[in-house]
């Protein structure tokens, strides 16, 4: 088991950029394809994007393509989510999440270990 714990969250005008990070500890991460969800309130919970275990492949939601960039440092045990240009529409909690399949559009289900989130919002 992994324990993840993400930062970085806060409020950001529209235009404005954010780089989230997660911190994991316990198993090692190279052994983890790793994930971005977010959830807005009142919305089911959203794919934003996913990177394999050493970081060669990377998918992205469509709303976010562009504009978002998902990385890792094994060697740090820490995986980050770059996210430029938001929008309004960016405003949800996101979580960092780890699993072993590696999916160009991934499923909550497919990862086992989660954080409890950080809040981004993005103010008009």
């Amino acid at each position: 088991q992994v324990h993840l714990v993400e930062s970085g969250g806060g409020l950001v005008q529209a235009g404005g950029s954010l780089t989230l990070s997660c911190a994991a500890s316990g198993r090692t991460l190279n052994t983890y394809v790793m994930a971005w969800f977010r959830q807005a309130p009142g919305k089911e919970r959203e794919f934003v994007a996913t990177i394999s275990w050493r970081g060669g492949t990377t998918y992205y939601a469509d709303s976010v393509k562009g504009r978002f960039t998902i990385s890792r440092d094994n060697t740090k045990s820490m995986v980050y989510l770059q996210m430029n240009v938001l929008t309004p529409e960016d405003t949800a909690v996101y979580r960092c999440a780890a699993g072993f399949a590696l999916r160009e559009v991934p499923r909550a289900s497919d990862f086992g270990s989660w954080g409890h989130g950080t809040q981004v919002t993005v103010s008009s």
